[in-house]
Formats: C-alpha cells, sequence, structure tokens
C-alpha cells in the first residue's frame, strides 16, 4: 500500500497544512500545522490545529512526526498544540539555530531563550531520511528565502515549503534575516531536477487574478510555466528580478508575533508573574 495525503487550508494565512499517512503502518506525519491566532485580541486557539488532530484520530493513525518546512513569519505554529494530544516529534532544519540567533537579538531575549535548536525535538540534515512505515521522507535542503527551509521528498511527492508557489505566482521573498535570492535560484534547480512527474504540495496559495485556490503542481508544469523561474531563466535574471520585487514587499502582519513562537517550537514565550505570556513587538527597529 502506498501513502496517502490530505490537505487542509487555513484562510487567514493562506497556508496549506498535510498529514501523510503510511497506509501499511498506519505511521503518519503532519506537515507545517498553524495555530490560530487573533492579531487585535491575541487570542489562540486550536481549531485549525484540532482538525488534523480529528483527521488523526478518525483514521487509528500513530503519528510520528510533525515536519516544519521552516520558522514561518505568516502564521503561528500549530506543532506544540498538536504534540500534547497526539505526540510524534517535531523537525525542522538544524539550521533553524542561524534563525533563532537573530531573532534573539531581534526581541532582545534574555537568557532563558538559547538559540541552540533545542525547542525542536529534532534537527534535520540534508539528504536525511525519515522512516514513516514502509515509506520515508528524504530532507532536501532547500535555503534562499531563510537558512533553514528544507522540503520533504516522499515517494513523487514534495512538500517544498515557500521555496516555489503555484506557477502563476512564482516564487519565495529573500529578504528575510539570512535570505539571498542566488541561493533560492540555486535551490529550486535542485528541486526542478527532480523527475517530471513529481508532486509538488504548496505551503501557501494566494488564488492571483481571483482563480480557486490550489495546492498542487509538478515540476513539469513549474518548469514550463512558473512566471519566475521557468523557461530556462538565468541565475542573473532571477536574482535581478527578486531583488527588485522584494525591495516592494511589505512585511508580513504576523512576522513579528510568529517569529517568538514559532522558534521555540510552537511554545509561548514564559509567563510572567502574573501567569499570562507577553509578545514583544520591537519599535522602529525594521
Amino acid at each position: 500500500m502506498a501513502i496517502t495525503i490530505k490537505h487542509f487550508f487555513h484562510q487567514q494565512s493562506c497556508t496549506y497544512s498535510y498529514v501523510v499517512a503510511d497506509e501499511s503502518s498506519k505511521e503518519a506525519a503532519i506537515i507545517d500545522p498553524v495555530l490560530d491566532f487573533d492579531s487585535a485580541s491575541g487570542a489562540t486557539s486550536s481549531d485549525s490545529a484540532d482538525q488534523l488532530i480529528d483527521h488523526i484520530q478518525a483514521r487509528n493513525l500513530n503519528l510520528k512526526w510533525i515536519l516544519e518546512t521552516h520558522a514561518h513569519a505568516d502564521h503561528l505554529t500549530g506543532a506544540r498544540a498538536i504534540q500534547a494530544k497526539l505526540g510524534g516529534q517535531i523537525a525542522i532544519s538544524a539550521e533553524v539555530t542561524a534563525v533563532q540567533a537573530v531573532f534573539k537579538s531581534v526581541y532582545n531575549l534574555g537568557e532563558e531563550f538559547v538559540p541552540d535548536g533545542s525547542h525542536f525535538d529534532h534537527l534535520v540534515q540534508d539528504e536525511e531520511v525519515l522512516p514513516l512505515g514502509e515509506s520515508a521522507f528524504t530532507v532536501i535542503a532547500s535555503p534562499g528565502h531563510t537558512p533553514a527551509c528544507v522540503t520533504y521528498l516522499i515517494d513523487d511527492a514534495l512538500f517544498c515549503g515557500d521555496t516555489l508557489f503555484m506557477p502563476d505566482f512564482g516564487t519565495a521573498r529573500c529578504d528575510f534575516p539570512g535570505g539571498d535570492a542566488a541561493t533560492l535560484y540555486d535551490s529550486i534547480q535542485r528541486l526542478l531536477a527532480l523527475p517530471g512527474q513529481t508532486r509538488m504540495f504548496m505551503c501557501h496559495d494566494y488564488a492571483p487574478n481571483g482563480r480557486d485556490y490550489q495546492h498542487l503542481t509538478s515540476v513539469e508544469q513549474q518548469l514550463k510555466e512558473n512566471i519566475h523561474i521557468g523557461n530556462g531563466v538565468s541565475r542573473e535574471s532571477f536574482v535581478a528580478m527578486r531583488t527588485e520585487r522584494d525591495a516592494t514587499l511589505n512585511m508580513p502582519a504576523l512576522i513579528l508575533p510568529s517569529l517568538q513562537i514559532n522558534i521555540r517550537a510552537g511554545d509561548f514565550p514564559p509567563a510572567e508573574a502574573n501567569g499570562t505570556a507577553y509578545l514583544k513587538l520591537p519599535l522602529n527597529a525594521f
């Protein structure tokens, strides 16, 4: 028996999360789960994460992995909320330590926060194999959007995070700390060297020009149709385009709240003396 893939869409952040199950063993992985967050009130809820939990429980799956493609800047991760109910190991790139170090400085975090990746259960390396029953994920380092981006390949299914979007939307921005357009170009070329029929599952879709939201494309389609990288665009041209475009983009609405949670694998900052946890908002830092 093969793997099955179920997608879930978080409308507020335009994020796709996935449950991947090995049908023989009933082992499962969740990729890029979301924790709901209302920035006006500061309230969080697990409504979106609970949809994934309900799916796993209804199918009697055993959650082995909670896989992050990177430390997201547009939503809070639901990894810890899911782990509290289902177990599983939370995994992210070993390069997350570089992201943690940057944002420890941004938020002026104290000695309680050590940027060594220990908040996560497992730090993945390039070409590492993560077993899932009779199947397995292969980790492909894909930095450029951030230094800690990875793609997960299982059978013919590729989960590429923010590295690539649907062909009519293009590629990830590279102006976050540690981002680099030339590095992103090289990462994308590595992914697009896979067989053309390889399925590519998106982490986000923004439905340009009013089309329906979509989560699935292929290597072949990206090579032919991607507006930023398709049809043999040169590295030099891509870097110039990406640099010019990134200079016009606003910061993601939730980058400052989300990174404080996401570099902690979904844990909130330690509660203060009154029992409440607080998020910091650095003024005039960007």
